[in-house]
């Protein structure tokens, strides 16, 4: 078994956390504690439900939670695209 770490899905997953600390630092302060500290933290749970479906062997379960997380995140994104918080390209960058 890999490293978590290792697996390209956690890396993709770092970077996307690494970006949402970037773009939510702009974000004005009506919604930087609010959204921003809720995608951050959605984005957090799904590294670690990353992690714990690596170390399982029925994954399925861990991997449904995982994915309902990050349509939240998705949700949260485009809320703040749609609120001007976010450019067309950020939004374009983080949902690669």
């Amino acid at each position: 078994m890999s490293l978590h770490s290792d697996l390209p899905v956690y890396k993709a997953s770092y970077d996307l956390l690494l970006n949402i600390f970037e773009f939510t630092r702009n974000f004005k302060k009506e919604y930087k504690y609010t959204v921003g500290e809720s995608i951050k933290k959605e984005t957090i749970t799904l590294l670690t439900l990353l992690y714990r479906a690596n170390s399982r062997v029925d994954k399925s379960a861990v991997l449904q939670e995982a994915r309902e997380h990050i349509e939240v995140i998705r949700l949260f994104i485009r809320l703040m695209k749609d609120m001007k918080q976010i450019s067309l390209k950020e939004f374009v960058g983080v949902i690669r």
